[in-house]
């Protein structure tokens, strides 16, 4: 079974609404394509679906081979501070006319029927702590991508990151070292108090994306552990 990405979902992917560069879609594919024989993947942040198809085209292909891959994603969907109006990312298409405020559901669930993989991607639609705070499931593959304020990150780290499986993958997006790339949070309140941790440690790079590997620990427990 091939690592790339099938050329059908690649186009829906680069087609959809967001903001992943191909080559780290490309490269959030292959790690999911590892792990997914292992356990559920979970992605937080899911605006509008292009790095969920990236996601469950590697889903598909694993339940090709006789698997049973699914992929969570976790999004209130009103959009994050960056996201609203007057800010760069403002998208005013998935503004919600009746209630003035964003809303990209609708159109990630048009996204992920248009890919074909409604099947393998799962919509957990509610704000992440609420739904980190009841779940209980490990995780095989966490790809985090959510509101980079200070707050949503840490917020992110402390409720997500715990419930990755030894030897799964803990993949982080937009995490920019150097300060005129970027913005800091995703650097300074997930990917490096992971790897402070001790329970992570870094096998990939690219762009924007870091992808850290859990080399201690049990799911569930407090990182460290």
């Amino acid at each position: 079974m091939t690592d790339t990405m099938p050329p059908d979902l690649l186009e829906h992917a680069l087609a959809a609404k967001g903001f992943m560069p191909p080559d780290e879609g490309e490269l959030l594919h292959r790690v999911a394509r590892e792990r997914l024989p292992h356990g559920p993947a979970l992605e937080v942040g899911t605006y509008c679906g292009k790095s969920a198809i990236y996601l469950g085209a590697a889903a598909r292909q694993v339940n090709a081979a006789g698997g049973s891959a699914v992929v969570f994603t976790v999004d209130h969907h009103r959009g994050s501070e960056e996201n609203q109006a007057g800010w760069e990312h403002h998208d005013p298409t998935v503004v919600d006319p009746e209630v003035g405020m964003m809303d990209t559901l609708p159109t990630f669930r048009r996204t992920i029927a248009a890919a074909g993989l409604e099947d393998q991607v799962v919509a957990v639609v509610g704000r992440s702590t609420t739904v980190a705070a009841h779940w209980r499931t490990p995780l095989s593959l966490l790809f985090i991508d959510g509101g980079h304020g200070e707050q949503p990150a840490r917020d992110d780290f402390r409720g997500w990151a715990h419930w990755v499986m030894p030897g799964g993958l803990f993949a982080i997006h937009d995490v920019f070292p150097d300060p005129a790339d970027g913005g800091r949070p995703p650097y300074e309140q997930i990917y490096l108090p992971a790897l402070e941790s001790g329970a992570y440690e870094e096998v990939d790079a690219l762009g924007s994306m870091r992808v850290l590997r859990r080399v201690s620990g049990t799911a569930g427990d407090p990182l460290g552990g």
